[in-house]
């Protein structure tokens, strides 16, 4: 097997903010792995708030690339308990670990959501997320881009102005990420004008930490609660009953598409609802998200949409929130010649 890492700097539409961060770029690590004739991809970006670079992946794996090219490459499964083997962050993990799995699909010309026997029936639809900034400058994002469902970042002084401005001006569902910025009263407050202003659920209010705090909110809620920060990988979700209604998956977070698969069956089991959220990526990480889609409650898969230039092809998401698979193999990726 071999393998090739790929940096990226990805160029945003608008600059893009949470309640902890602001940027017009984003760093991003491309993995390919080519065994039998075929390529697969995968991707993983650099995020601060977990100290990750593109650098710091790209060196990790980099020392552990004699391994990974000498590894006889049969099933992702197996591949990826080499992975558990190397000194490698999560995040590097990931990136390999999506590789491995399209890899694993061209190699057997069959989707992933095929190999996993699920079909394309009643997919959940994707939000469009609008990022923290002005009240006017977010209201025209949101009207430059008609979509059936918003994600809107909040955690600012005037985060209720914000939804009921954006409410005046769509019908949209609307969901809210406060990033763990509102402390407990300040949730159990929003929540109930939230409600009011047609809000499905609140994403990560508090600190990921604070368990007893999310306890309180979560007995009082009048909107269901997400986890983001607070399940990060299979360890958390147990922890997470009691606590939130339901938990956000990142791939780049719990190390890839391998552990994300019981995390969704774990989570299942015990009664939590699942979405799978995205970075702000190319479409290598958003095609590998949409083969997951038929197994989620709900899916936020924008990441491509969020950036001035793709640079790949895969899953396609339309005007009107629509998707188009791929006929390939694996997650369908391909990457553009730029």
């Amino acid at each position: 097997m071999r393998l090739t890492l790929t940096p990226y700097q990805l160029e945003l539409a608008h600059t893009f903010s949470i309640s902890r961060e602001s940027h017009d770029f984003q760093d991003s690590l491309i993995v390919t792995l080519s065994h039998e004739g075929k390529s697969g991809y995968g991707e993983a970006t650099a995020n601060g708030y977990y100290q990750i670079t593109s650098a710091s992946m790209a060196k990790e794996i980099g020392l552990c690339k004699n391994q990974i090219e000498a590894h006889d490459f049969k099933t992702p499964e197996l591949f990826y308990e080499l992975l558990g083997s190397l000194s490698l962050s999560n995040f590097s993990k990931c990136a390999l670990d999506l590789a491995a799995w399209d890899l694993f699909g061209k190699i057997n010309n069959t989707p992933l959501y095929k190999i996993w026997n699920t079909n394309l029936n009643n997919l959940a639809t994707t939000n469009y997320t609008i990022g923290i900034d002005s009240v006017e400058k977010m209201v025209a994002k949101m009207v430059e881009k008609p979509w059936p469902i918003y994600k809107v970042k909040l955690g600012t002084s005037q985060d209720i102005a914000i939804v009921t401005a954006l409410r005046a001006k769509t019908n949209a569902v609307f969901r809210v990420d406060a990033n763990c910025a509102w402390e407990t009263d300040e949730t159990i407050s929003n929540a109930q004008k939230l409600k009011d202003l047609g809000v499905e659920f609140i994403e990560q209010p508090l600190a990921a930490d604070r368990w007893e705090d999310m306890k309180k909110v979560f007995d009082t809620s009048c909107l269901p609660l997400i986890a983001d920060e607070s399940c990060l990988v299979p360890e958390d979700v147990a922890k997470c009953v009691g606590h939130f209604h339901g938990i956000n998956i990142k791939l780049t977070k719990c190390g890839g598409i391998s552990p994300a698969l019981g995390m969704i069956k774990e989570a299942k089991a015990l009664g939590l609802k699942v979405m799978i959220g995205c970075m702000t990526e190319s479409s290598v990480g958003i095609s590998a998200i949409g083969q997951l889609l038929p197994q989620l409650d709900y899916v936020d898969m924008d990441g491509a949409l969020l950036l001035k230039k793709d640079i790949a092809k895969g899953i396609v998401i339309h005007e009107d929130a629509s998707l188009s698979y791929p006929d390939m193999g694996g997650s369908g990726i391909e990457l553009l010649d730029l």
